[in-house]
């Protein structure tokens, strides 16, 4: 399994995900701005176990992708600089739903979610504030998208930002904090160290979902953990 994270996730972090996979580390320049310039949430979708990617990732990359076995689609939309343009790929796909804001989703994106309920909510950079733990639970730290999930009647866990380390900015997203596999929610920091962690906890063991902590620290936006299996 190779797992793609931001190249500027803490190093224990990096250590202990590497007892599940091999990293795939994810560093660009010059592409968008530089605190989302790692994020793999930026950059890849995953849809129905595909692996959508943008056309303008550095060919390193793709090359990487190729050698472990890992098909990928390639999209039509390249990365900008700015929003909305850096958030074309930043959707979110359960096995039901399609979440995105759809003025700005790559046009790939939408076809091979053309059977997915569509949920468009005003908020571009769904990815980064939005974990979905099932088809019908999820956790976000932007009320405009729990208030659109509850409309469609899911059950949405609200959390608080402040806390979060994103670099450059006063705070990250939970979203961007984590990733969800085989049942396991892995973190970027330790829910002590999190004013809301107490909530989280609560909520997934609610749903049976094992906490891995991946290093001592404060929660830490690398634009989410993306697992990713040999198709």
């Amino acid at each position: 399994m190779l797992i793609i994270v931001d190249k500027k996730i803490p190093q224990d972090a990096k250590r202990a995900l590497s007892h599940y996979g091999e990293l795939l580390e994810l560093q660009t320049s010059g592409i968008t701005y530089e605190a989302i310039s790692g994020h793999p949430d930026i950059f890849f979708h995953q849809i129905n176990a595909k692996l959508i990617i943008a056309p303008n990732l550095p060919e390193e990359y793709k090359q990487i992708l190729s050698r472990n076995g890992l098909g990928f689609v390639v999209g039509e939309q390249a990365v900008g600089k700015k929003y909305p343009a850096s958030s074309t790929y930043n959707a979110v796909s359960t096995g039901s739903h399609l979440i995105h804001n759809f003025r700005h989703t790559d046009a790939v994106i939408t076809a091979m979610g053309e059977n997915a309920g569509l949920i468009h909510v005003d908020q571009g950079y769904i990815r980064c504030n939005l974990i979905p733990l099932d088809d019908h639970h999820f956790i976000t730290s932007d009320h405009g998208i729990q208030r659109v999930l509850e409309r469609f009647e899911k059950d949405c866990l609200y959390v608080d930002p402040k806390g979060i380390i994103l670099e450059g900015f006063q705070h990250g997203f939970f979203g961007g904090c984590c990733g969800l596999h085989q049942g396991k929610m892995f973190l970027l920091g330790t829910l002590d160290h999190y004013p809301e962690g107490n909530r989280v906890k609560q909520y997934l063991s609610g749903l049976q979902i094992e906490i891995i902590e991946l290093y001592n620290g404060p929660l830490f936006d690398g634009g989410s953990i993306l697992f990713t299996e040999n198709n």
